[in-house]
């Protein structure tokens, strides 16, 4: 099987490109365009509540040839991080889409939960008595109708008509960010799941190398389905009350990161001085969660620790920003990238692993191992007007190539393929 690159339109195939895969997706106009649309399509129809498993098969009827499938709705239960946005808003794209065909798919989720109130198409499961890790593996393959597809690395072993979107092998790039439990799961889970399933998908090429490497798979037959940029539209920065508690005092540079040791947080904490010296504050959102190995904070007057911020704040906090910072080592796509260039916040990147094809020209990269590029960077954009107002622009048209409305497509497609 080959790699099935990301069109930009319906049913359009692309070549793929050596270093910049989704460059190829660039359309003017589009990255507003899309979002009214997005918005609209997130409308909630009639409920969908949960109760006893619905059968599928006459929901189908109105599809010509249109064979129902499953979602592993594990995600619905589960902190929001990027892996998990990613779920949420292909599912959401994908409600749409099948309500436009008068078709629909079910979704199964460990217990119930409020989010059936925004389908219009997707069906829920009933609810299991198990959870975590017990339900995927044990209740899921029983209660899910058709081929399954899974979002989040994880998928029941004892079923095979299934894809699985796995979005980085990062315990085994960077096992020192995990926990020897969360990284001996991983490393023994990965690749029995990536033998298992009939297609592997995910969201760099940079991911499907390393996959390919790590868990055996060619590369040749790993989907690249890159995440999406619509979510920022129902962002809403005067719905944040971030400046009235914390307000600026001068232009800083935003972090958005976990401490785990792979997001290279302190690289850009050990600058507070030199930022200090430009005049520049460094502002840090994010939590640390669990799985992660702490990394030592630092108390510089300069540096402004947020903790975690609601989607509101992130809008508001882009809008201010002199740029983005995101120095880290490796990442399986890097959200927070997609999400600055949808807001008009210039970049500061790594030059590793994902981020130049996420990128593209859209970004100052620099060494993750070198401060002074990174100064010289942040120094270079609070100098010049003109550099910030051409990077926001390279990043609009960049960001044109991520949509979750196209990934939903394509996932809506594969698994017509599987169920064919």
């Amino acid at each position: 099987m080959r790699i099935k690159s990301f069109p930009r339109g319906p049913r359009r195939g692309l070549q793929e490109p050596s270093f910049r895969p989704f460059a190829a997706y660039h359309g003017s106009g589009e990255v507003m365009s899309n979002t009214t649309q997005f918005v609209a399509d997130r409308r909630p129809g009639p409920s969908r509540k949960f109760g006893s498993s619905p059968s599928l098969s006459s929901a189908s009827a109105a599809g010509d040839n249109f064979k129902p499938f499953s979602v592993n709705g594990r995600f619905l239960t589960q902190p929001v991080t990027g892996v998990q946005r990613y779920a949420r808003e292909v599912t959401a794209s994908l409600d749409g889409l099948l309500a436009a065909a008068n078709t629909t798919a079910l979704l199964c989720a460990p217990e119930a939960s409020g989010e059936g109130d925004i389908y219009r198409a997707i069906q829920f499961a009933a609810p299991s008595r198990m959870h975590g890790v017990l339900w995927e593996q044990f209740h899921l393959p029983r209660q899910r109708q058709g081929p399954l597809l899974n979002f989040c690395n994880m998928a029941p072993l004892a079923v095979r008509d299934q894809v699985v979107c796995i979005h980085d092998v990062n315990t085994f790039l960077r096992p020192e960010s995990y926990s020897a439990s969360f990284r001996l799961f991983y490393r023994v889970m990965l690749p029995l799941v990536a033998g298992r399933v009939a297609r592997v998908v995910t969201v760099s090429a940079f991911s499907a190398s390393m996959i390919s490497r790590h868990l055996g798979i060619k590369r040749a037959e790993i989907e690249i389905l890159p995440n999406g940029h619509e979510h920022v539209a129902r962002w809403e920065a005067s719905a944040s009350s971030i400046f009235g508690v914390h307000p600026p005092r001068r232009p800083y540079v935003l972090m958005i990161s976990s401490r785990a040791k792979h997001k290279n947080l302190g690289l850009i904490v050990s600058m507070a001085e030199a930022l200090d010296n430009l005049g520049l504050d460094l502002w840090i959102a994010g939590g640390a969660p669990k799985i992660f190995s702490g990394v030592a904070s630092s108390n510089a007057s300069n540096i402004k620790w947020l903790g975690f911020v609601s989607d509101d704040d992130l809008a508001a906090l882009f809008s201010k920003a002199l740029c983005l910072a995101f120095p880290s080592l490796t990442e399986g796509f890097g959200l927070p990238l997609v999400e600055a260039m949808a807001l008009r916040c210039p970049i500061v990147s790594s030059d590793r692993a994902s981020m130049p094809e996420v990128c593209g020209d859209a970004a100052l990269l620099a060494d993750p191992e070198d401060p002074r590029a990174w100064i010289a960077h942040f120094s270079d954009l609070a100098g010049s007007r003109s550099l910030q107002s051409e990077l926001v622009e390279k990043g609009r048209l960049q960001v044109a190539c991520f949509s979750w409305d196209r990934t939903a497509a394509h996932y809506r497609d594969l698994m017509q393929e599987l169920a064919a």
